[in-house]
């Protein structure tokens, strides 16, 4: 398999209302860890890097690095270039740990390199 190179993506972590509503039933149910579980990609970007739902990708940030499935972000809610996550034990792995003073990390506009490992890991 070819080797993709990294390229330089901005990410923006946050809750997600799907993270929301499934936090209520269970943080060990199956929405709720498909959610935390998934960086969404603009449809552009996973067009131009031949990127399928589903495809492993990593996120590397001078912090730490991951390893998570991807998926499409609806038409327009991510412009090209930029990555959504839900909070959760993978985005933290890619924040800091300074708060600035208010107990949260920042958790906005991060940057991530970003490749594609490659198709999705069979169970």
């Amino acid at each position: 398999m070819e080797k993709k190179a990294e390229e330089l993506f901005i990410l923006i972590a946050g809750r997600s209302t799907r993270q929301g509503t499934s936090m209520n039933e269970s943080k060990f149910g199956k929405d709720y860890t498909e959610e935390i579980g998934t960086v969404q990609v603009c449809p552009e970007d996973m067009n131009r890097l031949a990127i399928s739902p589903g495809d492993l990708v990593r996120l590397r940030t001078g912090q730490g690095a991951i390893e998570i499935p991807c998926v499409a972000a609806r038409d327009g809610e991510l412009p090209p270039g930029m990555l959504f996550m839900a909070y959760g034990h993978y985005s933290s792995q890619l924040m800091g740990s300074d708060t600035h003073g208010t107990g949260m990390p920042s958790s906005k506009g991060l940057d991530v390199y970003f490749s594609r490992i490659g198709p999705p890991v069979s169970a």
